[in-house]
C-alpha cells in the first residue's frame, strides 16, 4: 500500500491533528510533536523521565490504575499495578510477541487483514488504512520548491529487536507495543524522548554512496499517484502481512455487536461517506450522555478535537430522542440529556458552525524551526490576508505565494470530517514551473525510425505534436521516450496507452523520473536495482519491498513492468552507477542483453553488476560467491555486501545459428531461416543436456503455477532425467567440431557443452579440478571456452554428485560446429530444437564488469548499527 495525498516537504512536519484546529490560542505559534521538528528538549534517560505525562496533542489521557500487565508506549518499559495514564483515543492491548503493530490504532496486526506501504515502514489494519496520515518519504523534487538539505524522516514503532537509542544507548525497540523512533533514510533509532535532540539533517547512513539522493530526482507528478510514479504494479498494492503472496485473505476483525447493555450506531463523517456507504460502527451504553456519544464517534474516526465543537445529526427520518434536537445540545450546562432505546439507525457527524476557525499552516522552508503557524480565519478572510499574516509570523518578506488547498478545504468541510482532519496546509514560494513529464512507451513494433514511430502514435494515441516530443528511440526494443509539456495530455496518453494494443501486442507506459546529474553527491555510485518478482517463489516480491524501503524507490525497478529498459533509460545520464539484478541466470542474461544493445546511449556504458540469486541453478551467482540461492537474508546486509564487493571482468560470447538445409550428399541447399544471433554468458549445450532442459521447459509451460520452488524444479529435472536413462544418441556422428580453425575429433558422447564459467547444472564442476598439461586453468576472463563432453544421464548425475568430471575435449576462442540433423540445444538454460546448419561461437565485444562478493567477513554490528545503518550524528553538548 502506498500512502496517498500530498507528500510532506522534508523538515516541515505536521502535528497529528488537522489543518483546522479548535481550542488553540489564535495566532500563536504551535510546536509539533512530529519527528524532526519542534522545541528542543534536554536529553533524558528513560528512567529519569517525569512521572506526569507531557501534554500530547491528539491524545485524550485519563488517570487509571493499571490492573493488567502492559508496556509503556513512550519508553516501552514493563508496567503493572502502578498509577498510569490511558489514552482513550487508542487501545492498549495485552502483551504480544509479534513485531508488527498498526500505526493508526497501535494494536497488534496478528490474525487480521493488514496493509503496508510499499516504500516505507507503515503498517496498518485494512479498516484503519483510511485514517493513516499521508507522511510517506519524500523521494524526489516535484519541480517546485527545491531542497538541498534533507531532514530525518521519523517513523514510530515496528523496530527490529536489539535496536538501541542513538542518544542514551539503551534498548528502544519493543515486541509488545508500538514504541521507539526510526529514521527511514539513515535507519538510526531512538526513544521518543531522545530523538528530538538529534541534529535534523540526515546523512542517509551507511548506504549513502549507493542511494539515489532525493534532491537529484525530479518528477512532475501532478495527475499521477505515487503508485504510478514509483511504478508499483497493482498486484502489490495490497500485500498482507504474514501472507505476502496473496491467496486467501485473513478474516477481518470482528465489529462490535449489540449486547443487553449496549447498542451500536452507524456513523458517517460527511456527505461523501454517505454516498459511498462508508461508515464506522460506534458501540455505546443504552443510557449515556450525548457528549459521550459524540466523543465516541470522534474516537471512531480518530479526530482528536473537543466534542463540544461537533454534533450528531439524524440521517434517517426516525426520531429516538427525548426532544426534537437534544443530540445537538452538547454544550448545555447540565449535560444530562441521554439516549433512549431504539435510536435512529444512522447518524451524520458534523462540525458546528463557528464564527472563526483556526488553520494550522506549515512552513515550506527547511530551516524554519516552527512546525506550523495557527491563523484565525473567518467569513471575511481571504487568501491574501492569510498569507500576509503567515509571512509576518515567519519573518519573511511579503511576496506572491500560493497556499495549497485552502479555498477548496474551507468550502468542502461537509464532505468528510476525517479528510478535513488529515488535511495539511503549506505555504510555498510561487514559482513558474516548467511542465515536463516523461513517459516511456514500450510494446511498439521494432526497428522503425522516429518518423514512423510518430505516425504510429498519432494514429493510435492521437498525440498532439505541439505538446509531445519523442526524445529517445530504442528501435531494437520497440520503445520510445516522450517529453510532454502538459499535465492533462500526459495523463490522457498514460491511461490510453495502457488500454491500447498494436499488432496484437499490449503497450506499456511508465512515468520516468529525471535524474539531475548536477545534483548527484560527489563520488557516489547509485545502485540501479532490477527485481524479477516471479523468480524464487514469493521471495522476489519480498526483496523488492525490502529494497524500496532501504533505497530510493526511483532506483528500484520491477522487471515485469517493461523489462530492464526503463531503469537503464532513467540512469542514462548518471556518470557512474552499479547494478543489482535479483533473479535467476536467465534474468541476468536478459539484463545484460538489453545493456549491450543500448550501452552506446549511456554515460556509464560498463556498470558493474551484482546478483541476488532467485533462480533454480544460479550458476553465475555461485561463481561470483553470491550463493546457491536467496535464503531470506536481510536486504540491508545484501546491500552492504554489494558495496564491499570486488569488481571483476567476465567474457561474453555471441552464438550465430546459421541454419541451412542439407541434401543427402551433404551439400548445402539454401537457408531454412535467417541467421539467429544469441548472447551467451554461462554455457551452451547440445544433445542430452539440452534435451533435459527442453523437457523441463515443456513441463513448466503446462503447469507454470507449480514451478515456484527450487526444490520442486530440481525434482522435475531428476524425473525427466530418469526417463532418459535408456536413451542413446550418437552425438559425435551428427556433429563436426572446429576449435580455433583446427578440426577436433569427438569421442563417443551424447552431450557436448561449452563452458564460460566453472559451474554447470546447479553448481557442478564439469571441467574438474585436476591439473592437465594440455589445458590452461579456466577463468571467467581468459577469453576462452572449455569444451566438455558427457556420455549420458548417468554420467551427468555422477558429475553433479561430485563423483566424476566431464570429458575434456578442447579450449579455444573461436568455435565452429556443423550440425547434420535437428538437435536440441540450450543457451544459459533456454532450450529449443535447432535445424541442421552452421553454429559459430566468438567473443562478444568488450568484457562485462561483474561484482564478486568479498571474502572478508563483515564485522558483527550492534543492534543500533545494524538497524541504524548510519554513523552516529554529532551530538549536542550535554547529551548522554
Amino acid at each position: 500500500m502506498a500512502d496517498s495525498g500530498r507528500a510532506k516537504p522534508p523538515g516541515a512536519a505536521e502535528s497529528p491533528g488537522s489543518g483546522r484546529r479548535r481550542g488553540e490560542s489564535p495566532g500563536g505559534s504551535s510546536f509539533s510533536s512530529s519527528p524532526g521538528s519542534g522545541r528542543r528538549k534536554a536529553p533524558q534517560s528513560p528512567g529519569s523521565r517525569s512521572k506526569q505525562p507531557a501534554s500530547n496533542l491528539g491524545h485524550s489521557l485519563r488517570r487509571v490504575t493499571l490492573t493488567k500487565p502492559t508496556f509503556c508506549h513512550h519508553c516501552s518499559d514493563f508496567i503493572w499495578g502502578l498509577v498510569g495514564y490511558l489514552c482513550e483515543a487508542h487501545c492498549f492491548g495485552p502483551a504480544s510477541q509479534k513485531k508488527r503493530f498498526c500505526c493508526v490504532c497501535r494494536k497488534n496486526l496478528e490474525g487480521t487483514a493488514a496493509l503496508r506501504c510499499e516504500v516505507c515502514e507503515l503498517h496498518v489494519h485494512s479498516d484503519c488504512a483510511p485514517f493513516s496520515c499521508s507522511d510517506c518519504r519524500l523521494c524526489h523534487q516535484d519541480g517546485g520548491q527545491e531542497y538541498d538539505m534533507y531532514h530525518h524522516h521519523w517513523r514510530e514503532g515496528n523496530i527490529a529487536s536489539g535496536a538501541r537509542c542513538e542518544i542514551c544507548r539503551r534498548a528502544c525497540s519493543s515486541s509488545d507495543v508500538l514504541s521507539g523512533m526510526r529514521c527511514e533514510w539513515c535507519g538510526i533509532t531512538a526513544h521518543a524522548s531522545c530523538y528530538v535532540i538529534i541534529p535534523p539533517e540526515c546523512s542517509l547512513g551507511r548506504l549513502r554512496s549507493m542511494i539515489l539522493h532525493p534532491s537529484s530526482v525530479r518528477v512532475c507528478s501532478r495527475n499521477f499517484s505515487k503508485m504510478h510514479c514509483y511504478r508499483i504494479s497493482e498486484s502489490s498494492q495490497q500485500c498482507e502481512l504474514g501472507n505476502p503472496g496473496g491467496g486467501e485473505k485473513r478474516p477481518p476483525r470482528k465489529t462490535p455487536t449489540a449486547t443487553e447493555w449496549k447498542q451500536t450506531l452507524k456513523v458517517f463523517d460527511g456527505d461523501d461517506a454517505v454516498k459511498r456507504n462508508q461508515f464506522r460502527l460506534v458501540s455505546i451504553p443504552r443510557i449515556t450522555k450525548n457528549e459521550e456519544v459524540v466523543e465516541a464517534a470522534l474516537r471512531a474516526f480518530y479526530i482528536p478535537d473537543e466534542p463540544q465543537d461537533y454534533e450528531l445529526q439524524i440521517h434517517t427520518q426516525q426520531q429516538g430522542l427525548l426532544t426534537d434536537d437534544i443530540i445537538n445540545r452538547n454544550g448545555t450546562p447540565d449535560n444530562k440529556a441521554v439516549f433512549k432505546d431504539s435510536p435512529p439507525e444512522a447518524w451524520l457527524l458534523r462540525a458546528k458552525p463557528q464564527e472563526a476557525e483556526l488553520l494550522k499552516i506549515c512552513a515550506g522552508w527547511l530551516r524554519s524551526g516552527i512546525a506550523y503557524i495557527s491563523i484565525t480565519v473567518g467569513k471575511s478572510s481571504t487568501v491574501d490576508s492569510v498569507l500576509k499574516e503567515v509571512l509576518i509570523q515567519l519573518g519573511k518578506q511579503v511576496t506572491v505565494l500560493h497556499l495549497y488547498l485552502l479555498i477548496n478545504t474551507i468550502t468542502g468541510i461537509h464532505i468528510s470530517l476525517r479528510q478535513m482532519n488529515q488535511t495539511r496546509f503549506y505555504v510555498v514560494e510561487n514559482q513558474n514551473r516548467v511542465v515536463q513529464v516523461e513517459l516511456l512507451l514500450g510494446g511498439l513494433p521494432q526497428n522503425l525510425n522516429t518518423e514512423e514511430y510518430t505516425q504510429l502514435l498519432q494514429q493510435h494515441l492521437e498525440i498532439k505534436s505541439h505538446l509531445v516530443t519523442i526524445s529517445q528511440v530504442y528501435a531494437g526494443q520497440g520503445a520510445v521516450a516522450l517529453q510532454i509539456s502538459c499535465f492533462s495530455e500526459a495523463e490522457r496518453i498514460y491511461m490510453l496507452a495502457r488500454d491500447t494494443s498494436i499488432n496484437g501486442k499490449q503497450l506499456t507506459c511508465l512515468v520516468i523520473p529525471e535524474i539531475m546529474k548536477s545534483k548527484l553527491i560527489q563520488g557516489c555510485s547509485p545502485l540501479l536495482v532490477f527485481v524479477n518478482p516471479k523468480s524464487g517463489g514469493l521471495k522476489g516480491r519480498e526483496i523488492l519491498y525490502g529494497f524500496r524501503k532501504l533505497l530510493n524507490p526511483h532506483q528500484v525497478f520491477e522487471l515485469t513492468s517493461g523489462g530492464p529498459l526503463p531503469g537503464l533509460h532513467t540512469f542514462r545520464e548518471v556518470p557512474h552507477f552499479r547494478m543489482l539484478v535479483c533473479g535467476g541466470d536467465g534474468t541476468v542474461g536478459w539484463v545484460l542483453g538489453v545493456l549491450e544493445a543500448i550501452r552506446h546511449k549511456l554515460s556509464c556504458p560498463e556498470p558493474a553488476i551484482s546478483i541476488v540469486p532467485l533462480g533454480t541453478g544460479n550458476d553465475l551467482a555461485r561463481v561470483l560467491r553470491w550463493g546457491a540461492g536467496y535464503s531470506g537474508d536481510d536486504p540491508y546486509n545484501v546491500l552492504v555486501s554489494v558495496s564491499e564487493a570486488d569488481e571483476v571482468e567476465m567474457d561474453r560470447w555471441t552464438i550465430l545459428f546459421d541454419a541451412q538445409e542439407m541434401n543427402e550428399d551433404g551439400t548445402q541447399n539454401g537457408f531454412l531461416e535467417p541467421p539467429k544471433i544469441v548472447q551467451m554468458n554461462n554455457y551452451f549445450g547440445l544433445g542430452i543436456d539440452a534435451e533435459l532442459s527442453l523437457d523441463f521447459h515443456h513441463a513448466r509451460e503446462e503447469e507454470p503455477g507449480k514451478f515456484n520452488s527450487r526444490f520442486h524444479n530440481k525434482g522435475v529435472y531428476v524425473k525427466v532425467g530418469l526417463q532418459k536413462l535408456s536413451h542413446t544418441r550418437n552425438l559425435h556422428k551428427d556433429l563436426k567440431l572446429e576449435v580455433d580453425k583446427q578440426d577436433i575429433e569427438l569421442p563417443s558422447i551424447e552431450g557436448l557443452i561449452f563452458l564460460n564459467i566453472p559451474s554447470w547444472g546447479s553448481g557442478a564442476d564439469l571441467w574438474g579440478s585436476d591439473s592437465d598439461s594440455r589445458f590452461e586453468k579456466p577463468r571467467i576472463d581468459d577469453g576462452m571456452l572449455e569444451v566438455v563432453g558427457v556420455t549420458g544421464v548417468v554420467h551427468m548425475g555422477q558429475v553433479q554428485s561430485g563423483l566424476r568430471s566431464g570429458i575434456r575435449i578442447a579450449q579455444g576462442s573461436y568455435i565452429r560446429i556443423t550440425v547434420t540433423k535437428p538437435i536440441p540445444v540450450q543457451v544459459d538454460g533456454e532450450p529449443w530444437i535447432q535445424a541442421p546448419g552452421q553454429i559459430i561461437i566468438s567473443a562478444a565485444g568488450p568484457k562485462v564488469h561483474m561484482l564478486k562478493k568479498s571474502k572478508t567477513k563483515q564485522k558483527k554490528q550492534s543492534g543500533s548499527v545494524k538497524e541504524g545503518r548510519s554513523e552516529s550524528p554529532a551530538r549536542e553538548d550535554g547529551a548522554n
